[in-house]
């Protein structure tokens, strides 16, 4: 019996019961593969679920506003899929006849979607045999063979990739390959893998060798980057300032407080003076009523935030869009402001 033989046998008796798997439409499970990707499954079920029920085909979905698209997607991350979605979306629309493409090559050209994603799509929607690689793949490849390659390595890349096509079933792969991504999720996971439970266990070389611990092996992790952002929640009992994120850096498109940031991380005392040379309170009477800090972990860096929560008696004239606060939850915020304001209205 071969590795594909096993997985699938397993993957039958152990599938969880997820709404991408019960359809070959391709919309739906390119989808679902966005919301995916950086996003464990109990995170992304119900981002999906409000997406299919509020855009179910690609036409819908190309005609959204970008604030329709990205308060749906608030609170997941990497917002930058989030509007490589809409790109896609109104691309195959307008170019496409709204048909999505049915060959890998003009999947994986679609902006947002790498070699897993397409090959995820070719073979889950149209039955074709390429093979995904992903971190659960890395991972059981690795632990079975042994394979001592750095998996984030150029040559790691490339190895895993020709080994996951080779044990490919390409008479079935959808099955293939759904079985070994649900297996390394579900069994074969990063720390404390089920090896006692592991169909694979008597063949596996690093549970033989008692190096499951020690593969899959990655090369060193970039430096961590702090960043110190201090958010200014300015309010007469009525309404608020926010403005709009540009289009460069972090949280790209969606809305924040007034925001003022420093190089390092400063005190409390330090920081007023700062916002006292903003435009927003030149000249003004105020009462500092609160500050809290947390800090948010991102990939590569970590952001040191502060939220001054600052009351006047009347909202001066000034370059921020002036809101009701009653109205806040009508705009898409990152997670760490939201939920800040969550907390205060």
């Amino acid at each position: 019996m071969t590795i594909s033989d096993t997985l699938k046998n397993w993957y039958k008796n152990n599938a969880r019961d997820l709404p991408w798997r019960n359809t070959n439409d391709a919309y739906l499970i390119w989808l679902s593969e966005i919301i995916l990707q950086q996003t464990r499954v109990e995170q992304g079920l119900p981002y999906y679920l409000a997406f299919a029920k509020a855009f179910p085909n690609l036409q819908k979905l190309s005609k959204a506003s970008e604030d329709q698209v990205l308060k749906l997607w608030q609170g997941l991350g990497y917002y930058s899929r989030a509007r490589n979605m809409m790109f896609t979306a109104q691309q195959i629309a307008n170019h496409n006849n709204g048909i999505f493409p049915n060959n890998y090559k003009d999947i994986l050209a679609l902006k947002g979607v790498g070699p897993y994603t397409a090959a995820a799509i070719a073979s889950f929607a149209f039955g074709l045999p390429y093979a995904v690689v992903d971190g659960n793949v890395f991972r059981i490849l690795s632990r079975y063979y042994g394979v001592e390659l750095p998996i984030n390595s150029t040559k790691g890349k490339k190895y895993f990739e020709v080994l996951a096509q080779k044990v490919l079933d390409i008479e079935n792969p959808a099955t293939h390959n759904q079985a070994i991504m649900e297996f390394g999720s579900l069994l074969c996971k990063p720390k404390n893998p089920d090896c006692n439970s592991c169909p694979l266990s008597d063949s596996c070389v690093a549970f033989n060798q008692k190096r499951i611990a020690l593969l899959p092996i990655k090369e060193k992790k970039l430096k961590i980057q702090n960043r110190y952002l201090h958010y200014i929640l300015l309010n007469d009992g009525k309404r608020i300032f926010i403005e709009k994120r540009d289009y460069s850096g972090i949280w790209k498109g969606l809305y924040q407080l007034p925001l003022i940031e420093t190089v390092e991380n400063i005190t409390v005392d330090n920081v007023i003076p700062l916002i006292m040379e903003n435009e927003i309170l030149k000249n003004q009477d105020f009462e500092l009523k609160e500050v809290r800090e947390k800090i948010h972990k991102l990939t590569h860096r970590n952001l040191h935030i502060r939220f001054y929560w600052i009351e006047i008696a009347e909202m001066p004239k000034a370059n921020y869009l002036s809101i009701l606060c009653s109205d806040w939850n009508d705009y898409a915020f990152p997670q760490p402001i939201h939920q800040f304001l969550s907390s205060i209205f």
